[in-house]
């Protein structure tokens, strides 16, 4: 593992990593001023093939977003089995489902080993303070986190109930009200937070159902088998 010190890299460099990190470019647009908090408060880091990324049960602030390369997340069934249950692909975030639920680290993620390395850029979540705190960051750089968040996990787990329609929690998301009044607005903040937060328990209860079945003759087995919801 290598951290870069983003104060010390040319802009064109960190625009090149940034390019495709949809929420970051977003900010830049609104506010310079927010953009350049966020870099004060990020890192970019470079992993090699097959080492660890996080582990399972850390707990910190940081959420990150693959730069380049191919991670792995794994979880381990009751047996010790480590299962392979999805893997971030550039572009996507990962790590917020445990800032959002003020909880450990629900899995493993390292770098897929067919990768020869992994470049990922990380923030450190704690500046944005409670939901309606804008001391560091302004309301429209929040709205903008929670709405690219909210379509985030409304993606994965859409996914999910592609891959394994008949699981009892292939509905679940489906259930969640979206906001309906004015935007633009703490209304539609705290709504955004609150459904962040009701999507990331649906998908914490994917992550426990991966983690308590049980390998059967080393193959890997169909979630869709489970019972718990």
């Amino acid at each position: 593992m290598k951290i870069l010190d983003i104060s010390k890299l040319a802009d064109e460099t960190i625009e090149r990593v940034l390019r495709a990190i949809p929420f970051y470019k977003s900010v830049r647009k609104y506010s310079e001023a927010d953009y350049q908090t966020l870099l004060h408060y990020s890192r970019i880091i470079r992993f090699d093939t097959s080492e660890n990324v996080l582990k399972k049960g850390q707990r910190d602030s940081w959420s990150y977003f693959l730069v380049k390369g191919q991670l792995v997340v794994t979880v381990q069934d009751q047996q010790g089995v480590t299962q392979h249950i999805n893997y971030v692909t550039p572009g996507e975030v990962f790590g917020d489902l445990s800032i959002l639920l003020s909880i450990s680290r629900t899995a493993d993620v390292s770098v897929d080993e067919t990768c020869r390395e992994a470049i990922i850029f990380g923030t450190n979540f704690s500046m944005f303070g409670s939901i309606l705190d804008f001391t560091i960051v302004s309301l429209e750089t929040k709205l903008l986190y929670y709405r690219h968040t909210v379509d985030t996990f409304r993606w994965k787990l859409e996914m999910y109930r592609s891959k394994y329609a008949g699981h009892p929690l292939a509905n679940r998301h489906r259930e969640i009200k979206l906001f309906k009044g004015q935007k633009n607005g703490e209304a539609e903040l705290k709504a955004l937070h609150e459904q962040s937060i009701d999507f990331a328990r649906v998908l914490l209860k994917w992550t426990n159902t991966f983690g308590n079945l049980t390998v059967i003759a080393g193959q890997v087995p169909d979630p869709s088998l489970a019972l718990q919801s």
